[in-house]
């Protein structure tokens, strides 16, 4: 084996520039999913952990909203494969509806379908926890912190990225581009939300599947994914909000 360096010769071609910023999202795509998590809380726990007996925190005296701020990034990541994959292949975003030339309609959609959701999803919520089939589920971060709003405003936004992307817009688009039929689509991605949110109860998953329906059948009809991105944050943030500044207010708090 040849061990020199003319055994080197083989390097890959350089790509055309490009194909060289393809590399450069598949890169960052692929070290935001596996090992560049891991790095950046090892950092931040290094530099909050105590050394000799002395806390190096003078550069980052709130690991905890490092932690928040670290979570939000790295939770982005399957969204960028998502946005990777699509751009990859020839397709571009506007394939699962992330184009964002309709900002106006976008955002009045948006509005409208958070007043209708969250009108009838916290009627569901209180009769599932009335009826005893739902877990009463804190939706904000820990209060009292100064990071507490933006941290709020952090989850609800990668939420809102991460699962109207990847279970609403990419997943009915593939589902139909394998052969499914657009209302089989529709229903996998509907219990697919309703099912990763089984942890609130059955409550949880009945409302979450019958707004995935009717995200669902929208999405058919607009072909547009940040209606529902906004739509989810500002349900997200409400629910949020409502908790941190009535939360004495509740049962048990």
């Amino acid at each position: 084996m040849d061990t020199t360096l003319a055994g080197m010769e083989l390097a890959p071609t350089p790509p055309a520039p490009a194909a060289r910023r393809t590399l450069y999202e598949e890169i960052v795509a692929v070290l935001a999913i596996s090992l560049l998590a891991s790095a950046a809380y090892a950092i931040v726990s290094l530099l909050t952990a105590p050394v000799k007996g002395v806390t190096v925190a003078a550069a980052n005296p709130d690991p905890l909203f490092a932690n928040q701020l670290l979570g939000f990034v790295f939770g982005l990541a399957p969204a960028l494969v998502v946005v990777h994959l699509v751009r990859r292949d020839g397709e571009g975003i506007g394939v699962i509806g992330l184009t964002w030339d309709r900002p106006r309609q976008d955002v009045i959609r948006g509005t409208l379908l958070f007043v209708v959701v969250g009108l009838g999803g916290l009627g569901i919520y209180l009769a599932a926890v009335w009826l005893g089939v739902n877990r009463f589920v804190i939706p904000a971060p820990p209060p009292g912190h100064w990071w507490t709003w933006p941290a709020l405003v952090m989850d609800a936004t990668g939420a809102a990225v991460l699962e109207e992307v990847i279970v609403l817009g990419y997943l009915v688009t593939r589902l139909q581009q394998v052969g499914w039929t657009p209302i089989a689509a529709v229903i996998g991605s509907a219990i697919l939300r309703g099912g990763y949110h089984l942890y609130q109860g059955w409550g949880g998953f009945a409302g979450n599947l019958l707004m995935g329906l009717l995200f669902g059948l929208l999405f058919l009809r607009w072909r547009r994914t940040w209606p529902f991105v906004i739509a989810h944050l500002l349900l997200d943030f409400a629910a949020g909000a409502g908790y941190l500044l009535f939360r004495h207010h509740l049962p048990g708090f």
